[in-house]
């Protein structure tokens, strides 16, 4: 490792753990290890060589420990590591999940961790294409102030250009996450299962260049100011 590079824990190795991992491997940090998940044969071939091991020994391996679980998991894991003394003074743990800020992590803090709230705005499906995804995405960021410079160079690393949301704002930016990406499958899914109904052959194709340019040409609208006349 160069020197000021990180040992990285890995808890929750489904599709989005094993991928930040591998981002940050490329950035130079070492994997020191990651829980068995949903899909250990592909989280394997996303980080090579990297040991399979209970939280307990990854948490105690790792100088910065991502938590890659559902939400709802969350609040358990973080209380569960504290109450077994797992967590490190000046250890950096960082959480992926949108809904949450950082007082989920106030176990870990009050043991000496330092809290960080990453999410990185794309859809994971586990493999190697999610590091391209990320060159082009951008990550929610939530830290203490004395802090925030760690979160947001960690996010640039991943491969992502970092947003400051406030922590009592990840609520309202979890809302808006879910409705753009719930809503998208909604609709997707309604519009090709109808063009199967008539017979189109290979609707998701079929509707490929129309989704993508309405969803550019949305998004430039949303982004630029209005014109002047």
């Amino acid at each position: 490792m160069r020197d000021g590079r990180l040992g990285v824990g890995i808890v929750g190795a489904g599709r989005v753990g094993p991928v930040l991992g591998a981002a940050l491997a490329g950035a130079g940090h070492a994997v020191v290890g990651m829980t068995s998940g949903s899909d250990d044969e592909r989280a394997s071939a996303v980080l090579p060589g990297v040991p399979v091991l209970e939280t307990q020994e990854v948490v105690r391996r790792a100088e910065l420990v991502i938590l890659a679980v559902p939400s709802e998991q969350l609040p358990a894991l973080v209380a569960g590591i504290a109450e077994v003394g797992g967590w490190q003074v000046g250890q950096l743990v960082l959480h992926t999940d949108a809904a949450h800020g950082i007082e989920v992590l106030r176990p870990a803090a009050e043991r000496g961790a330092i809290p960080l709230a990453v999410h990185p705005a794309i859809t994971f499906t586990g493999t190697s294409i999610d590091l391209r995804q990320l060159q082009a995405g951008y990550a929610a960021v939530t830290a203490p102030a004395a802090v925030l410079p760690i979160a947001q160079a960690l996010a640039v690393e991943m491969g992502c250009e970092p947003v400051v949301i406030a922590d009592a704002d990840r609520p309202a930016y979890a809302d808006a996450i879910a409705t753009v990406t719930e809503f998208s499958r909604s609709i997707i899914g309604q519009s090709t299962s109808r063009l199967r109904e008539i017979g189109v052959d290979n609707p998701g194709g079929y509707l490929s260049a129309l989704v993508q340019s309405t969803v550019e040409r949305a998004l430039r609208e949303s982004s630029e100011p209005p014109p002047l006349i």
